[in-house]
């Protein structure tokens, strides 16, 4: 479990978090979204430790992680997969964090082999590595110590759309072993496949959190029109707001209102029907963008 109570951080006059409060339960993976600079690493850094925080409190299995005993056996944590010395071989450098760690080296070909490190792979200086190849090397640092929890930043950059399938099914898997994953990402699609909870923040704040199924349930009207122009004039004539999606848009009203306005406005429609499924990608820019409005 991982949960976080008041989480600030500030650097002099600017706010890089702000208080910010979740909870990541066991047997569940969490999407951490959010645009650049919106303060997921920070996030993910004041939980494990490495920036201190300003307010509130965060802890991993109940408690703070800098108390916590050895944590990588508990803990797996990958922030920056290139963060490797590059002059190590890929098995050295995995042998090396099992020793230091004290898990069983003898685990190490199996783990290399789980994240699609073959041989070949691991007998290469790590400098020669693709970003694909270092992001999977990063995961089998994080899954040698056996943990109960994984918190991943960005843990699909470099892979191939292969690698990622495989990525999903691997932490699909542990989280339904029992474990507890918090992923930031920027693959919404994958993150919309993949996670059970949604965090989505924007400048250092939380603008919604919850299931997945609660948050991309059906909201409002989607609507297309031949003439979109005199749509949008139509439906903003009406008091109604509309947010842009693929050739078309989504009216924040039932179908019967947009309907009418629509009418009323002269506008053709080709189609008009309730949200369902209109995606994370819809949620995430029309929260995101309030949030940027109402700060700027």
């Amino acid at each position: 479990m991982i949960e976080a109570s008041g989480l600030t951080k500030r650097y002099g006059a600017q706010v890089a978090v702000q208080d910010l409060s979740f909870r990541c339960e066991p047997g569940t993976v969490t999407g951490f979204l959010g645009p650049n600079g919106a303060g997921k690493s920070t996030t993910l850094r004041m939980i494990c430790g490495l920036t201190v925080r300003t307010a509130g409190q965060a802890t991993v299995l109940g408690t703070d992680y800098r108390r916590i005993a050895n944590p990588a056996r508990h803990v797996g944590v990958m922030l920056d997969a290139s963060a490797q010395h590059s002059g190590r071989r890929g098995r050295e450098t995995l042998r090396l964090c099992a020793e230091t760690i004290g898990a069983d080296p003898g685990l190490v070909d199996e783990v290399l082999t789980l994240v699609g490190l073959d041989r070949a792979a691991a007998r290469r200086r790590v400098g020669k590595y693709s970003l694909g190849m270092r992001q999977r090397l990063g995961l089998a640092h994080v899954l040698i110590g056996d943990p109960e929890v994984l918190i991943l930043d960005e843990p699909a950059n470099g892979l191939d759309p292969e690698g990622i399938i495989w990525m999903r099914e691997l932490l699909r898997g542990f989280a339904d072993r029992g474990g507890t994953v918090l992923l930031s990402s920027h693959l919404l699609n994958e993150v919309e496949t993949l996670a059970d909870q949604l965090l989505l923040i924007s400048q250092g704040r939380l603008v919604a959190s919850g299931s997945k199924q609660e948050l991309l349930a059906g909201n409002g009207t989607l609507v297309r029109s031949p003439e979109p122009e005199v749509l949008a004039r139509a439906l903003a004539a009406a008091g109604i707001e509309v947010a842009a999606t693929d050739g078309g848009l989504i009216a924040e009203a039932d179908p019967e209102v947009v309907g009418r306005a629509a009418l009323a406005g002269g506008a053709p429609l080709s189609e008009l029907r309730p949200a369902e499924g209109a995606g994370l990608e819809q949620l995430f820019l029309s929260l995101t963008s309030a949030e940027q409005e109402q700060g700027s």
